[in-house]
């Protein structure tokens, strides 16, 4: 097998990011304790499934939420809802919007909703750039963290002024919030007081939670009545979803209360990088536990660079680089419980071969 950088990566002992091996464990170890005569939900009713939505709509400060297998799924359909209130088909988001570049325009060919960019690819989107639009919207999606600039944040302060501007004129304020999780710590607000600001909410289970999969799409009472019928119509009631939903209602409760850690260490690792000539990270001081490193460097260049680290020092800095230009490539890093494992003087070892 050609050794490639990611072969290198995956033959690594630990890993920067990540929670871990995304292998079969994951499950086995959310259902050992589980009695195996517990009754499965069937096509969205039962315990199983009623009681999770209810925890986690509770802990959201929302009146109902609902389980989705996808977050792709949850987030066209709350579109779709907020459209037809408005009777208006046109809405906005940022350039680099999941919707935009990951779901093969799936919002616009099965829902004929009309998506208007706001601002420009390399910033988030203001208050200015909502304030600016054109033409009335039946709705505006903040992504938080804006994952595609490095996981970046707007103030809390623009949150509330871009909330009761919305409010004020009637848009409904929708809440990418996949990585909702995990910026409760740099904002010191927990995620009810940001939810607040927002009329509807989707949340992941997979991503810094690391569950195997799994979303909840949260409002009022009234709307997510509505998602229950528009997730029948997609094809999202299974006859059980329950290896998902126990899944994150697991690693929900085991991994909730390390955000913060994981946002610490991001910062101590984000300087790290930022201390190696020709590269830095995006943000410079990251604002969750997930950023850019970009590299001043050709990709191919790059490469050799860290399977020779990776192969050396048996650290998984990353499994792939994204070419931003001909001489500046990068990757993500989003910081879990893996990290954790990684010997400090190992981690130390890495960096100065980075440094050479």
């Amino acid at each position: 097998m050609t050794n490639t950088l990611k072969s290198s990566y995956q033959k690594t002992s630990y890993k920067l990011s990540g929670n871990g091996p995304r292998n079969i464990s994951v499950l086995k170890e959310a259902l050992q304790n589980i009695d195996e005569n517990l009754e499965s939900d069937i096509y969205g009713n039962g315990a199983i499934i009623e009681d999770f939505q209810t925890k986690i709509a509770k802990i959201l400060g929302k009146e109902e939420a609902v389980f989705f297998p996808s977050g792709t799924m949850a987030q066209q359909i709350a579109l779709r809802i907020w459209a037809d209130r408005k009777e208006n088909q046109r809405m906005a988001y940022h350039p680099l919007s999941h919707l935009e570049i990951h779901e093969q325009d799936g919002l616009k060919e099965l829902q004929q909703i009309n998506p208007i960019l706001l601002g420009t690819a390399d910033r988030l989107l203001t208050i200015e750039d909502i304030k600016a639009l054109q033409e009335p919207v039946s709705s505006v999606l903040l992504e938080l963290p804006q994952r595609e600039i490095g996981g970046q944040l707007p103030s809390f302060e623009e949150l509330v002024e871009i909330s009761q501007y919305c409010k004020a004129q009637g848009i409904a304020l929708h809440l990418d919030g996949a990585r909702l999780w995990e910026i409760t710590p740099f904002y010191e607000k927990s995620a009810e007081e940001i939810c607040a600001l927002f009329d509807s909410v989707y949340v992941s289970f997979y991503k810094g939670i690391g569950a195997i999969a799994g979303a909840i799409l949260a409002g009022d009472a009234d709307f997510v009545q509505e998602a229950k019928i528009w997730k029948r119509r997609y094809g999202g009631d299974l006859i059980s979803l329950y290896p998902y939903i126990l899944s994150a209602d697991y690693y929900f409760d085991k991994r909730i209360g390390k955000m913060a850690s994981y946002y610490e260490a991001a910062k101590k690792l984000a300087e790290r990088f930022n201390a190696c000539d020709g590269v830095k990270t995006v943000p410079e001081v990251p604002v969750s536990n997930m950023f850019h490193v970009r590299f001043e460097k050709p990709l191919a260049e790059v490469e050799t660079i860290l399977i020779g680290i990776q192969d050396k020092v048996g650290i998984g800095i990353t499994g792939y680089l994204q070419n931003k230009s001909e001489t500046v490539c990068a990757f993500e890093v989003s910081v879990g419980d893996s990290i954790m494992e990684i010997p400090t003087a190992d981690l130390e070892n890495a960096f100065e071969n980075l440094k050479k």
